[in-house]
Parts: C-alpha cells; structure tokens; sequence
C-alpha cells in the first residue's frame, strides 16, 4: 500500500499574518481558507510543484508557533530559489553544505559556507524561516538517488 505525505501542520500565531506571508509573499498556491467557527479556522496552502501541502490556522495543534524546524523543500537550483526568495523580501541564509556532507546539523552547527565543491546532488542548503521562526531549509537535488 502506498502511504505519501499529503499534509503538514505549521503552528503559527496569526493566521492572517502566516497567510500573507506563505501566499502573498512566497506565491504558494492557496487551497482553502476555512473559518468554520471562533477559534477554529483552517488555511491550506501548497509550494509550488508540491504534492504535500501546509495547514496552519487556530485549533489545529497544540505545539507553540515557530517550534517547527526542518521541513525541506527540495530545489533543482539552490541558487536560483534563493534569489527568487531574496527577491520576495524574504532573508535566506546559504548556500551552506555541512561538514559531514550527509545531511544538515540542528541549527546552524556544522555549516560550511558555499555551494558544494562538485555541486553534488544532495550536498547544498539554504535556510528561512517565517515570520513566527518555523524553519524551512532548502535542499539542492538535480539528480535522483535511484528509488527515489
């Protein structure tokens, strides 16, 4: 049986400001915007080209706002993503690689700056975060590992 991600819940503070900042500001698509009853709203929104979608809103989770780091978006030019971001207002920090070339660090620990050497599928990054400090990274992929 296939089971895929369809759906994250982002804790935010203020729904209207999380949905100017993902729709208006980073042009993600809006799917729905639900206020079904005080104190219970539900706004979607998707990335560009993704099949998994965001949900924030009120009464969705209990997790405080901002505490959400580590989702990835995953970018065929780590370059170019960043300059589209830089150009929506948005503060981009990268491109970085980590010292262990697997993966990323919590945090900010372990970073070497620049892209990587070979530009190596995998091996570049680059973080934001919005406005209530939920961190998103970038993740540079121009070829598929096989089975993925």
């Amino acid at each position: 049986m296939d089971m895929k991600l369809e759906v994250v819940i982002l804790p935010v503070s203020d729904v209207d400001r999380a949905k100017g900042f993902y729709v208006e500001k980073l042009g993600w698509r809006l799917d729905a915007d639900f206020p079904i009853h005080e104190g219970y709203r539900i706004v979607q929104v998707t990335p560009p080209g993704s099949e998994c979608s965001v949900i924030f809103g009120q009464g969705l989770t209990e997790q405080a706002a901002g505490t959400l780091h580590g989702l990835q978006l995953t970018v065929t030019d780590i370059v170019k993503a960043q300059e589209e971001l830089t150009s929506c207002g948005v503060t981009v920090s990268g491109p970085f690689r980590d010292e262990t070339g697997a993966f990323h660090h919590a945090g900010d620990a372990r970073r070497v700056p620049g892209l990587h050497p070979e530009r190596a599928s995998y091996g570049t990054f680059a973080a934001f975060t919005d406005p209530d400090g939920n961190q998103w990274f970038l993740q540079e992929v121009t070829e598929r590992a096989p089975g993925r």
